[in-house]
């Protein structure tokens, strides 16, 4: 059977970190090579795990049946209209693009041209993730709280809301029993226009929703509280799950032959994008799935209440 051709667009750190070490394996695909408009820094890191270097993003997409995008999110539109125009399947970082107008005529594109637009949210190919989603019925609270040890700007908060806070925001829509509304929330930010807190609360039938996320909380905790009709679960940082119910308590830990990379759904996301080109079936998260929790960030901005310091 043939291998899937893949390439890389932008070497950032998450491509760095997260996807080079799943995709220089070269399991049941081939790693093309990679473009990045810094050539000399890209060399460094393309020599570093000896893959070929590319001058153009055309290039690469001649040699390539699917590319993964992890350039700046401004480049987004551009790189993947690029890419579907040249018969690419794509999966990019979240968000899709800076604008849910481009996101929609990009969806548009990839189904005109038959092609797969996979968005990352990583988080839902977290083991204990997918496990609260199909295992726990009755669910009637969820909060997701994701806060940053010191990380108050630079950017400004439109952009940190659409970068940091859409992993949670899409993680409990997903999780969410029923479609989810939003009832209020609040965001806070520096006089520089930076988000320092956000909070939000939503409501999925009867399931309530709450989400936060501190920039300068002094800690890099993620927590996840799912509360069903007969039992309490917790997960914190994706590696531990502390439950309580009738019977009494209990906690799950990752196996221990369980990378980092896999609890944290970097490699799940990865080997599903492949399969389903592989399998030709739309992948969990095509681009209007991804789109969703991108609406309803938007939705936050454009109707929060706004405090500043």
């Amino acid at each position: 059977m043939r291998k899937l051709k893949v390439g890389v667009v932008g070497l950032g750190a998450i491509a760095q970190k997260a996807y080079l070490p799943i995709l220089t394996r070269e399991e049941n695909w081939e790693l093309i090579g990679a473009f990045s408009p810094n050539q000399l820094k890209a060399k460094l890191i393309c020599d570093s795990y000896r893959i070929p270097l590319f001058s153009n993003i055309d290039a690469l997409a001649q040699q390539c049946d699917a590319v993964f995008v992890h350039s700046a999110t401004k480049s987004h539109f551009e790189v993947i209209k690029r890419l579907l125009d040249a018969n690419v399947h794509v999966y990019v970082d979240k968000p899709l693009t800076e604008l849910t107008e481009q996101s929609e005529q990009l969806i548009e594109l990839a189904a005109r041209r038959q092609k797969m637009l996979m968005v990352g949210f990583n988080r839902r190919f977290s083991p204990f993730y997918m496990s609260i989603k199909q295992d726990i019925k009755k669910i009637r609270s969820i909060r997701m709280d994701k806060h940053r040890m010191d990380n108050v700007g630079p950017s400004d908060a439109r952009f940190t809301l659409l970068d940091d806070y859409l992993h949670v925001v899409d993680t409990v829509l997903w999780i969410a029993p029923n479609h989810a509304e939003l009832i209020s929330g609040s965001i806070h930010k520096t006089n520089a226009d930076e988000l320092f807190y956000a909070e939000h609360h939503m409501q999925a039938g009867h399931c309530w929703i709450t989400t936060s996320m501190h920039r300068k909380a002094g800690s890099q905790q993620e927590q996840l509280i799912v509360i069903a009709e007969d039992s309490i679960h917790q997960i914190t940082n994706m590696n531990h799950w502390w439950s309580e119910n009738v019977v009494g308590i209990s906690e799950k830990k990752p196996a221990n032959w369980d990378s980092i990379l896999v609890q944290r759904g970097f490699d799940g996301a990865i080997r599903h994008f492949v399969d389903s080109i592989s399998n030709q079936t739309q992948p969990l998260i095509s681009g209007e799935e991804g789109l969703k929790a991108q609406r309803m960030v938007e939705q936050m901005i454009s109707t929060a209440n706004k405090v500043s310091d």
